[in-house]
């Protein structure tokens, strides 16, 4: 009975990491409250690693078509100078430099973000419920082919910050895409792009960590089915969120994270 409820447990962390990671509400955070409420202590960053890996494979198929675009014309450009691949291959250096701050200060401040509390989380989801509400009705005018290495940085930096609790990634990046006048479309496209070589960069300098993990053994089954949660969860959580934001409906995330970081604060 036991080993039943431990497996419901990660099976719920898994969905609730996989469908919160793609929607501005902060998969980190909610993984936090999870643990408080289910008693389950998880030392270290492995199991969110592998978590965010399945998330991680859910935007590899969604956005796979203007992943391989991207590829075949930066490398166009790269090897022959085609003009046509030129803004496809600037958009994927934009996407390298904005990777920059969020490897440095994940690397400096590892152990800080990994022990970070729950009451931690409740002020963090105000702030993320905040920035969503300013941003709500904003309707910017740059295109792909538009963004510029300041604007490039400036969401890196935005990217940089969600490596705290309660920070929403997707939304401290979209965001800051849409404050620097991004269109909606051009905004979710740069985010989810931009979380591909975050989170693979993560999980490759992080294997051996997740390898030696000294839960991985006891834990094994109960891991594996909350990645595989992760992935159906990230999957069709993405897909919505795609048609919320088509809708221009963010304040709703504002709202939420405004009750549930006031719930945190108050009872937990």
């Amino acid at each position: 009975m036991t080993e039943l409820w431990t497996l419901i447990k990660y099976l719920v962390l898994g969905l609730f990491q996989g469908f919160t990671e793609p929607i501005p509400i902060s998969s980190s955070g909610h993984l936090v409250i999870l643990r408080e409420l289910f008693g389950v202590e998880i030392k270290g960053l492995s199991f969110e690693i592998l978590v965010n890996f399945g998330s991680l494979i859910a935007v590899l198929i969604v956005f796979r078509e203007d992943i391989l675009r991207l590829i075949k014309n930066g490398w166009l450009y790269l090897t022959k100078r085609e003009e046509d691949a030129k803004g496809d291959f600037q958009f994927v250096i934009f996407l390298i430099v904005a990777t920059i701050p969020t490897g440095i200060l994940g690397l400096l401040f590892e152990d800080m973000i990994a022990d970070a509390g729950v009451w931690i989380v409740g002020y963090t989801l105000l702030i993320t419920g905040v920035a969503l509400w300013v941003i709500r009705n904003l309707r910017g005018r740059k295109n792909d082919g538009d963004i510029s290495m300041k604007d490039a940085l400036i969401v890196g930096f935005a990217q940089a910050a969600a490596l705290v609790p309660g920070i929403s990634r997707s939304g401290a990046t979209i965001v800051a895409a849409m404050l620097v006048g991004m269109k909606q479309e051009t905004a979710l496209r740069f985010s989810f792009l931009l979380y591909i070589p975050v989170s693979l960069g993560i999980t490759v300098l992080s294997f051996t960590d997740i390898v030696t993990d000294p839960n991985f053994d006891t834990l094994m089954i109960p891991y594996i089915i909350a990645f595989m949660a992760s992935i159906i969860a990230s999957y069709f959580a993405l897909k919505w969120f795609i048609n919320i934001m088509a809708r221009g409906n963010l304040k709703y995330f504002a709202f939420y994270c405004f009750i549930v970081g006031f719930l945190v604060i108050v009872f937990l």
